[in-house]
Parts: structure tokens; C-alpha cells; sequence
């Protein structure tokens, strides 16, 4: 139940990211696929590789996903800038 939680909250917060500019690498689909993981793999290791059930889950569970979306989100925010300075035209000193 709390892996549930977790998605949901990273989907939750992705749908903000349209405010942004669209740096994410991949897009939009990127920002999602950050999100979701970013908060699915904070909450596994917040609850040291378990995923608590159905009376384990509360307010907290929520809360505990929201680090782990942003920190998705920056890190794939950080790839797309990094490929658009990459892919960016040189222009050559005179």
C-alpha cells in the first residue's frame, strides 16, 4: 500500500513541473518517469528496502516520498540541461 502512496505523490507533484521550463531530459516524459522513480526508491529506502502494507501506511508514507520526487525531478532536470549545453551550436573565437 505505501508503494502506491509513494507513486502517487510523485504524480502528484510531476504534474507541477508544467509551470517549468522543458529542460527535463526527455521531456515531460522524462520529468514523469524522474518523478515516479525518485519517489518509489526514496520510499524503499527510507523504510530500509521494505515495502510497508495496509496498517503501516499513514500521513508519514506520503510525506516520505516528496524528497525523493524532487530529487528525481533535479536529477533529470540536470541530464537535459547538460544534453542542451551538449548539443548546443560552438561558435568559433575570431
Amino acid at each position: 500500500m505505501a508503494a502506491l502512496v509513494w507513486v502517487m505523490v510523485g504524480l502528484a507533484l510531476w504534474h507541477f513541473t508544467v509551470f517549468l521550463p522543458d529542460n527535463f531530459y526527455g521531456g515531460i516524459v522524462g520529468a514523469f518517469c524522474g518523478a515516479l522513480l525518485g519517489s518509489f526508491l526514496f520510499g524503499l529506502i527510507v523504510n530500509l528496502g521494505t515495502i510497508p502494507g495496509e496498517s503501516g501506511t499513514d500521513l508519514w508514507t506520503g510525506v516520505e516520498a516528496i524528497p525523493g520526487t524532487l530529487i528525481g525531478l533535479g536529477i533529470m532536470w540536470w541530464l537535459g540541461v547538460r544534453k542542451m549545453a551538449a548539443e548546443a551550436p560552438r561558435v568559433a573565437a575570431a
